[in-house]
């Protein structure tokens, strides 16, 4: 009876998540485009399959993954071992990502658009392995006290030198790819595993030291798919893709076959989410029996936890195929056909506020921040921020595909941007600022925000897919980033004059 209890307030909140999505595509579609979108039946019972797949993974998570992980951890904490601290930290952060729907969609995508020059498992397993690294050095500048802003400062320095040399067609997807990384599964981990090591290390700050594994998280992958791009676009002897009639045709085949007909399909598919689970199945048991060397308590919860997880997993992914990729495809086709751009931006500008202030991790974020800050900072007034930051970043970036302007220039200017506020912002906020543009992209807008991008690049004349369809949830990284940082640098100069006038 709790069990059933439970998922259902676990359905409400996957429902409440998406409903700002289906209240903004609603509005736009009735009264602004005033036509019923074709495939409508498709497209509805796509969004119940992901509201009851996201509702089936995170019950999962709640009673098998996160239990064990916040036991490990503390076991380690307790142990003091920095060396088992950074290993568990590197395992964490690559089990996590490696099952993490939202890249698993975005690979899929990019090896569609691609034409397999792009290789999705390639793809997942160099994002994960580069968040592993970057959680156990995290582990590590937590321990030792390091400063933030110069590792941050010098990795963003790092990103734009990598940009300059990228190919255009792994730019929008390799900061994607970052974007993408902090999620659902991620956050929740990667977040107590910092704050909980801040609070139990003499001479930690929370606030200032606790956060910022997010961050890191989320600025590594930007460089390793970037080089990867460099060794696949520059060096590889894949075929260079075909046209984007062919490309659309092969995407349009993937996904009608997005839901198995056949008991065997149906298997075989769901033997396909074990597989994307297994790291992370593999990392809790290797460190609970090998090096904890103890039995894992409520182990049929558990079990059933992770059952949870999988089935979730391939129903979220079912349904995003079925209704939130041709969504997001059939709304930029019908904006550019009506032909005003005002109104394509007013949704872009839209779908970035609303589905960001439903974000169930920036809500957790907020609430972690405002306890750690003690008062100078307001877990509300930082949602706000960060919802006005993705809403504007949304809106650039689609006004960059419009244009058909290079990726290139927008991410230099925007991480320069970024830099340089990080050098004038107080320092309690930079750690923040950075984990909020890291917790920004959620389950249900990552697919939304890359069809969207993709249905522009799409239906554009002069727009390549794979050069122009990415880079949306990159700008919706970086400007809460900027918002929240200029916010916090706003009141410490208010702050100041009232001092001095005092």
């Amino acid at each position: 009876m709790k069990f059933l209890t439970e998922l259902f307030h676990a359905l409400i909140h996957a429902a409440r998540n998406l409903l700002p999505i289906v209240l903004v595509v609603g509005v736009f579609q009735f009264l602004v485009l005033q036509q019923t979108p074709e495939g409508l039946g498709s497209m509805v019972v796509g969004l119940l399959i992901v509201v009851v797949g996201v509702a089936l993974f995170l019950q999962g998570l709640e009673m098998g993954v996160f239990p064990i992980g916040k036991n490990l951890s503390d076991e380690f904490a307790a142990k003091g071992s920095l060396p088992w601290l950074m290993v568990f930290g590197f395992c964490m952060g690559f089990g996590a990502v490696i099952a993490e729907p939202a890249l698993i969609a975005v690979a899929e995508q990019a090896e569609l658009i691609s034409q397999g020059r792009v290789d999705p498992l390639t793809l997942r397993f160099l994002v994960a392995a580069s968040v592993g690294l970057v959680v156990a050095v995290g582990v590590l500048r937590i321990i030792l006290g390091l400063p933030l802003h110069w590792m941050m400062i010098g990795g963003y320095l790092v990103v734009v030198i990598v940009t300059f040399f990228a190919p255009a067609e792994i730019v929008g997807l390799a900061y994607d790819s970052g974007g993408v990384t902090t999620n659902i599964v991620t956050v929740p981990l990667v977040a107590a595993l910092g704050l909980g090591l801040a609070a139990s290390i003499r001479g930690r700050n929370p606030l200032i030291d606790g956060f910022g594994l997010v961050a890191l998280a989320v600025m590594v992958p930007m460089i390793t798919v970037q080089l990867y791009g460099i060794v696949v676009f520059g060096f590889g002897e894949a075929d260079a893709g075909g046209s984007t009639e062919e490309i659309l045709a092969h995407m349009e085949a993937q996904t009608e076959a997005a839901v198995p007909t056949t008991a065997t399909g149906l298997l075989g598919d769901l033997a396909g989410m074990v597989r994307d689970v297994l790291p992370m199945i593999g990392v809790i048991l290797v460190f609970q029996f090998l090096v904890i060397r103890k039995r894992i308590p409520r182990l049929p919860m558990v079990v059933f936890g992770f059952v949870l997880v999988i089935v979730g997993l391939y129903a979220f992914v079912v349904g995003l195929k079925m209704g939130l990729f041709p969504i997001g495809e059939r709304m930029a086709e019908q904006l550019i056909a009506y032909d005003r751009l005002l109104f394509l931006y007013l949704f872009a500008f839209a779908i970035g506020f609303a589905t960001t202030m439903a974000e169930p991790a920036l809500i957790a974020i907020g609430k972690k921040a405002e306890e750690a800050a003690r008062g100078r900072i307001h877990g509300q007034a930082i949602r706000l921020l960060v919802a006005l930051g993705v809403a504007i970043g949304i809106t650039i970036g689609v006004h960059r595909i419009i244009a058909g302007d290079s990726i290139h220039y927008y991410i230099i200017g925007g991480y320069s941007l970024v830099i340089l506020l990080t050098f004038l912002a107080p320092r309690y906020i930079i750690a923040l600022a950075y984990d909020l543009g890291g917790v920004t992209t959620s389950e249900v807008t990552v697919p939304l925000i890359t069809a969207l991008g993709i249905g522009l690049a799409t239906h554009i004349e002069g727009r390549n897919i794979m050069i122009d369809g990415f880079g949306l949830i990159a700008f919706a990284s970086i400007f809460p980033i900027v918002t929240v940082m200029l916010y916090a640098i706003v009141m410490e100069r208010i702050a100041q004059q009232r001092g001095k006038t005092t």
